[in-house]
């Protein structure tokens, strides 16, 4: 059964080169650490209203600096969406200084976080799709049913590492066709972190890394696990599931470019 890794390297100030991170924003706060994620990211999307957010808060999050200047340096590559939240005045500022504007008002099918990752997949046609991690700030918190929206977006996109991410926690989707290690950031990750079966009992679901180990374990979704990550470790490894993993942030340091 081939290997999915994940890692939160993205939540440091300096990254190894692989993978290709993707950031998108949507129409929630912004987590502290939003310029981190823009830094690491080689092409930024902000999902329609997202774009108001990236035009608000960062100039929030870096205060000492003019927040003109700040949403110059801030200006994402595309933003897409239906375009019924963004600002006019927002959108008329980020097409003067060049982003792509992709109006899609006449698809009601798909959310606007669905649009910004088929969008993603077809911007890195030639790349090698285990190399690709989209990061979606913004996701969590806010209307359940945006929520539950954004979690069927993993679902559906499953062979693609999509991390949902806010400021207290990450989630993202392992698929029962993958193994997954998961490498733990001590630092800043942990110690709580938790498996929620999505869409159909896990099966048998083994574990390692964890103070609690799961040992082909049945899990639905009258039975999820609240588990600790044990004594801080590098990896934690999952076989034979379909989960939410969620993992809580303990420190987070921001590190300003």
């Amino acid at each position: 059964m081939e290997l999915m890794s994940y890692s939160s390297t993205f939540l440091l100030p300096t990254i190894p080169p692989s993978p290709t991170y993707a950031l998108v924003v949507l129409n929630q706060s912004l987590p502290r650490f939003a310029p981190l994620l823009w830094k690491h990211a080689q092409l930024r999307l902000c999902a329609d209203g997202g774009a108001n957010r990236v035009y608000d808060d960062m100039p929030l999050l870096l205060p000492h600096e003019s927040a003109f200047d700040v949403r110059k340096r801030y200006k994402p590559d595309v933003i897409k969406g239906d375009m019924d939240s963004i600002r006019k005045e927002v959108l008329e500022f980020y097409a003067n200084m060049g982003t792509k504007i992709i109006d899609e008002s006449d698809d009601q099918d798909t959310t606007d976080l669905h649009k910004c990752v088929a969008y993603i997949c077809d911007w890195a046609p030639d790349l090698d799709k285990s190399n690709l991690c989209i990061l979606v700030a913004g996701a969590l918190g806010g209307r359940f049913d945006h929520e539950i929206g954004n979690i069927n977006v993993l679902c559906r996109f499953s062979t693609i590492r999509i991390i949902l991410i806010s400021d207290d926690c990450l989630i993202h989707l392992l698929p029962r066709t993958h193994r997954h290690e998961i490498h733990i950031q001590p630092t800043i990750e942990g110690p709580h972190c938790g498996l929620i079966p999505i869409g159909m009992p896990s099966g048998s679901t083994t574990t390692t890394g964890l103070q609690w180990d799961l040992g082909e374990y049945f899990l639905s979704h009258k039975a999820s696990k609240c588990l600790l990550l044990l004594g801080r470790p590098k990896r934690t490894s999952l076989e034979n599931t379909c989960l939410l993993p969620t993992v809580a942030y303990h420190l987070l340091l921001f590190f300003p470019s």
